[in-house]
């Protein structure tokens, strides 16, 4: 396929779910489509003719946690808008547990955590408290009063956070780490399947990086919480996901982590990469 936008005779008419087969993970499991919390099917989207992204097909599976990495305008944000059904695709699909994105409705089945909000960049005066129960929102109903397990679930949202303790406080007065951590807290609310996060860690220091890698790492392995997380920094994607996808507006490379050499990074970023890793489960190259 050229490195332009497909015509509009290659594009890939919709398939309805009996059309599907059934994905395989990386350790040999079949899935049935709705099993499969993202799923791209040679998906493009371009602006103005020009494409952002092409020809993407890959799949995020139960269970992972998925990093996302690629140098700036290499199409990671356009592909996370792909996945939220932000976007539609110029051609190809993009699903949600089975469903073309765009037209997903179980939206308390994704949480989404994005790199700052309008409360977190001013004196907002709301408290840590108010900005995770917004979580809860799901619409007007006149029953809502007598809904006491929202509270509850609440809490327990800011206490897997390790938040509870800032309850009461101002948001402006939170660390950006603190921020990012009430910001995951308020879509955990939801006790949703999915959780993607958007750089979540820029402009955290390295304290506040170690307590929000250890909470997402409990989140995906004790909760089973499948997780996809943009970002830059290679060490900690390395150290922390499952599985990477690597994207330059094609994807460069989608695999196990300990599969990622520098070959690949250098393709990535265009330049020459080396990769050391020293955790068992990596060879030192």
């Amino acid at each position: 396929m050229s490195a332009s936008e497909p015509s509009d005779s290659s594009v890939i008419a919709p398939k309805n779910e009996t059309e599907s087969q059934n994905i395989q993970t990386h350790s040999g499991i079949a899935l049935s489509p709705d099993q499969v919390p993202i799923r791209f099917e040679e998906a493009w989207f371009s602006y103005n003719s020009e494409p952002v992204v092409r020809d993407i097909n890959f799949s995020i599976t139960p269970g992972e946690f998925a990093a996302i990495l690629g140098p700036n305008g290499s199409g990671k944000t356009t592909l996370m808008k792909l996945a939220l059904g932000l976007i539609k695709p110029t051609s190809g699909r993009v699903l949600l547990f089975g469903e073309p994105a765009e037209h997903f409705k179980d939206w308390h089945r994704v949480g989404y955590v994005p790199q700052r909000t309008q409360a977190t960049e001013s004196r907002f005066p709301a408290s840590v408290r108010e900005i995770v129960n917004f979580g809860s929102y799901s619409g007007f109903s006149p029953l809502a009063f007598f809904k006491r397990d929202k509270s509850s679930r609440v809490d327990e949202a800011m206490e897997v956070a390790g938040i509870q303790h800032l309850a009461d406080r101002r948001v402006s007065d939170l660390s950006v780490g603190q921020q990012q951590r009430m910001l995951i807290a308020r879509s955990l609310v939801r006790r949703p399947d999915l959780l993607v996060m958007d750089e979540p860690v820029a402009g955290v220091d390295a304290a506040g990086e170690d307590q929000f890698h250890n909470m997402v790492r409990k989140l995906n392995r004790h909760l089973g919480i499948t997780i996809v997380m943009v970002s830059h920094d290679i060490g900690a994607v390395m150290r922390e996901a499952t599985t990477i996808a690597c994207i330059n507006r094609d994807i460069v490379f989608h695999g196990p982590v300990h599969q990622l050499d520098a070959q690949a990074l250098s393709s990535l970023y265009g330049f020459p990469v080396d990769v050391l890793m020293h955790d068992p489960e990596h060879t030192h190259r």
